[in-house]
């Protein structure tokens, strides 16, 4: 075992230990999955965002936190500004609460029922910003909306995937890539009356959201390295020219782009006025292996451990919060703390149990805690009622989850 190793080791020990300390002073013993956030580790990982940010804002991406007491506590630091919304019912609710008043929508939405309430209502109208990438999405508003004299603010999404002759590499999303098709739905959205265009969004997430320094897989590595450096100085160049386009047909409020794994090579595009970033915060564990910065895990969800099938397993009650995406191993949970411990090949993380081998599970009991990783931030949320905040060794509150507040978006 590397130096390296050890160290990890003997601190997932350490960190197993805090975990279980913690939530045996609770009054009473939490559901499962029991979802702790580090505190700590939260706000460490928001300062250094913000470090990274250097000086432009960073819009929250609330798909990635889904608990709007820690939504809040980002907001609240100097250098966060704004939510990404992932659904506008979401959206809406967030502005109701006051959680924010300048919410852009990450995704175009189709939500008739939740269209006609902004549109119906001046306040959430001027704190909302839909995307759109299509004229179809404003005659859906226009459909459902009965006073077009509330203005309805909207954004571009515009495609900002890597070109490589016919192949296009990075998220399969906006139509919207030539500066004229640009422009051409910018003068659309601007003659429709009723709409205004606020700004633009290029989300290069082969950039922001692919490891690239994944251990075991030198090779793969250096090859998304180089496609990145690619990625990079071709949505430059793309952004300056649909910026052209569009100069003289609108001022924009705003042009967000990237991910928490591009912050640096996005804000030093003269054209990006925000960055997004939300799994920063948290830092599931598909979030490890990134070259350019090393965030601290910052949320853990607790099984307990149920049956003892032999001296090197152990098996959890549930387990099976499998991320999204395209199916894979690497969107599984990760057995955390203590170390030690990995899923089956056969039967991986089950839904009602799921069965943990290794060296760790000779130091478990039935009844203990084993502390998990998710593969994506945000997701755990949509399983749980309650996050319950952890400062130094002690849980410090409880607080609810979107699911929580009776809310499944």
């Amino acid at each position: 075992m590397s130096r390296r190793d050890l160290d990890s080791d003997v601190a997932r020990h350490r960190l197993s230990v805090l975990l279980d300390t913690a939530v045996a002073a609770l009054p009473e013993p939490p559901p499962t999955p029991t979802y702790v956030v580090d505190l700590d580790a939260f706000d460490a990982n928001a300062t250094d965002l913000v470090r990274r940010a250097a000086g432009k804002p960073i819009r929250l991406a609330s798909k990635s936190l889904r608990v709007p007491a820690l939504i809040s506590r980002a907001l609240a630091r100097p250098g966060f500004a704004g939510v990404l919304s992932y659904s506008l019912r979401e959206a809406l609710w967030l502005q109701q609460k006051e959680v924010s008043d300048d919410i852009v929508m990450g995704y175009p939405t189709v939500d008739a029922t939740a269209l006609a309430a902004l549109a119906s209502d001046e306040q959430a109208a001027r704190s909302i910003t839909l995307m759109v990438d299509d004229v179809a999405q404003l005659e859906l508003v226009d459909r459902v909306r009965e006073d077009s004299r509330v203005p309805v603010r909207v954004a571009l999404d515009v495609d900002a995937g890597l070109r490589l002759g016919r192949a296009h590499v990075g998220p399969k999303r906006s139509p919207l890539h030539d500066a004229a098709q640009v422009a051409a739905l910018a003068h659309a959205v601007i003659a429709r009356p009723g709409f205004t265009l606020v700004g633009v969004m290029t989300y290069e997430g082969q950039v922001a959201g692919v490891p690239d320094d994944v251990p075991g897989e030198r090779v793969k590595s250096l090859v998304v390295r180089r496609m990145k450096d690619a990625s990079v100085a071709q949505v430059r160049n793309h952004r300056r020219t649909v910026a052209e386009a569009l100069d003289g047909i609108v001022d924009l409020e705003f042009w967000n782009a990237g991910g928490s794994g591009s912050v640096e090579s996005t804000v030093a595009d003269p054209v990006v006025t925000e960055v997004a970033a939300g799994s920063g915060l948290l830092v599931p564990h598909l979030f490890d292996h990134y070259r350019g910065f090393e965030p601290q895990p910052a949320a853990f969800f607790g099984l307990r451990v149920a049956r003892l099938p032999a001296r090197d397993t152990v098996t959890v009650s549930g387990g099976g919060l499998v991320a999204s995406g395209a199916a894979g191993t690497d969107r599984a949970p990760l057995p955390w703390a203590p170390p030690g411990l990995h899923v089956t090949s056969v039967e991986g993380a089950g839904e009602v149990q799921t069965p943990l081998v290794g060296p760790g599970a000779g130091g478990l009991s039935i009844g203990d805690l084993v502390w998990f990783r998710h593969a994506k931030a945000g997701e755990v949320a949509e399983h749980v009622s309650t996050a319950h905040l952890l400062t130094g060794p002690a849980i410090v509150d409880q607080v609810p989850t979107y699911r929580g507040n009776g809310h499944t978006w």
